[in-house]
């Protein structure tokens, strides 16, 4: 495991963090202010639960069985039984990331000190990530709203000893049989414990802490691939100067801009206009590559202020005050973080879209400007990348399908009390899909682009140093090796794990400096 430690304090966490933990297996610790703030806040629901009135969530039934009060001797069982009835998510498993950021996120809220719940449960729920035990969550099960309801239920499942969970060797076994390989003591919830745990947007924010750091390589990546495909395919690139892009001052498009004139620097290719086929200006998806990666940058930009602020929240229902008053609400509503979920699937199928348009302009032997067809070593004899291409034509036609909103729908449940939800665990979900599509899009156009350039210096065209870099970079990893016969199977998924690891701007920034 990763050495490096998180400590959780009263006042939130950063995506840094989340990132730290979910995919770094950084450890967790407890601050004493969160230690003193947990004691503080039970000692107020120990309070109201000794008191004869009923307090939503301490002493009364859940939902639209709220109205019913529970006496103090089945108060113990209330709270495991909202755990084992709440625990009924279907469908395949959610990946490890997502199950580790849910249960730091989940962590995070407990330990503000606005639940009421005890320390001990705090320093269990760290145990267990300490541990690496990861509990079996399913695909179904959220609506978004009340919490992630399922999703969080299983996780407190497992701090129960109950169900299963996959231990740091990847095996699924019982709960109970991990924590106590690993010394950890189930834990026995009192009051309002239970539904403490599961009443949070934990993994609907998780999933958006993800993408959106997983986004913003994507989207530096796909301004280097559109630099490189402007260059091979004999673009100017005086439509990237700053004063232009100044003049219309969207701060994502600017970056954007500056990305591609740097990765461009030093080109011999750029500005054939007036050579052999003459052309005013290029065409859009060449032309107007900032703009739209520009936009979908500046939502991205969004995304993250929403997601820094649902970081620093403490979301449940009830919630304790710092002046001792315990009150319901409804800040466990996903809107917010479901509609940017959306936002980002949307912004991405069009990146996905324009980047498919600038593949298949190197591809046509009639708009490449002296490329042969296909990129083919002998067209004809070999098809070269033609079906790359409809490869990459599939994917983007997924990313339309997955850019429609699930935040758009709304179904009640709960006996009509929770009657309007966010589904926002719905569009995380799709927003992954999104993403790992959107990065293998992207591996397409690198592809191609990467084979233009080099039959541009074939032809005795000077290529940009970061071009080049870029080109010898992918070979180094192992895309298409050397020999003839190199591109006749086309390594697709190499070229993705390349991009999806943050190989292909690493590669270029010795080069051009910090890319944005």
């Amino acid at each position: 495991m990763d050495m490096h430690t998180v400590v959780v304090g009263t006042s939130g966490t950063t995506a840094q963090d989340v990132i730290a933990v979910a995919r770094g297996n950084a450890r967790v610790e407890l601050s004493a202010a969160a230690v003193s703030a947990l004691a503080a806040a039970r000692e107020v629901i120990a309070a109201l639960a000794a008191k004869p009135e009923p307090v939503y969530g301490v002493s009364t039934g859940f939902g639209a069985l709220a109205s019913r009060h529970i006496s103090p001797d089945l108060r113990a069982r209330l709270q495991r039984n909202i755990v084992r009835s709440h625990a009924a998510g279907m469908g395949p498993r959610v990946e490890r990331e997502v199950v580790r950021a849910l249960m730091f996120l989940r962590l995070k809220t407990v330990a503000s000190g606005h639940t009421g719940v005890r320390p001990e449960i705090a320093q269990t729920m760290a145990d267990v990530l300490n541990a690496g035990i990861t509990p079996v969550v399913h695909e179904y099960g959220s609506l978004g709203c009340s919490g992630d309801l399922a999703p969080l239920s299983h996780c407190a499942l497992t701090l129960m000893g109950e169900g299963d969970a996959e231990g740091p060797d990847g095996t699924v076994r019982p709960a109970g049989e991990l924590l106590a390989a690993h010394g950890i003591t189930p834990v026995e919830l009192r009051e309002k414990e239970g539904l403490a745990l599961l009443n949070g947007t934990d993994g609907m924010l998780g999933m958006l802490v993800m993408a959106i750091a997983d986004l913003q390589n994507l989207y530096t990546s796909a301004d280097i691939t559109a630099a490189l495909s402007l260059e091979a395919l004999l673009g100017t690139d005086r439509v990237l100067a700053p004063e232009l892009h100044a003049i219309r001052p969207h701060p994502g498009q600017g970056a954007s801009a500056d990305n591609m004139l740097r990765v461009l620097a030093g080109s011999g290719l750029t500005g054939h206009h007036q050579d052999d086929a003459p052309r005013v200006q290029d065409a859009y998806s060449v032309r107007c590559a900032p703009q739209v990666a520009g936009a979908g940058r500046d939502t991205l930009a969004h995304a993250r202020l929403v997601a820094d602020r649902e970081l620093a929240a403490a979301v449940d229902n009830p919630v304790v005050l710092a002046d001792g008053r315990v009150e319901s609400n409804g800040n466990f509503h996903g809107a917010p973080v479901a509609y940017v979920l959306d936002f980002l699937a949307i912004v991405a199928a069009d990146l996905g879209s324009i980047t498919e348009r600038r593949t298949d302009r190197l591809l046509d032997k009639n708009r490449s400007h002296g490329l042969p067809p296909f990129l083919a070593d002998d067209a004809g004899v070999d098809s070269g990348l033609m079906i790359a291409q409809y490869t990459q034509a599939a994917l983007v036609s997924e990313m339309k399908r997955l850019a429609v909103p699930a935040s758009a729908d709304s179904i009640p449940s709960s006996a009509m009390q929770e009657d309007h939800v966010s589904m926002g665990w719905s569009a995380a979900r799709k927003l992954r899909t999104a993403v790992e599509n959107l990065a293998r899009i992207v591996a397409v156009e690198l592809y191609a682009a990467t084979r233009a350039i080099e039959l541009r210096a074939a032809q005795g065209l000077t290529p940009a140093p970061a071009s080049l870099a870029a080109v010898e970079a992918l070979r180094a990893a192992g895309v298409e090796g050397p020999g003839p016969d190199r591109f006749l199977s086309p390594d697709l998924a190499a070229a993705d794990a390349f991009v999806r690891a943050g190989k292909l701007v690493a590669a270029v920034e010795p080069v051009t400096g910090t890319l944005a």
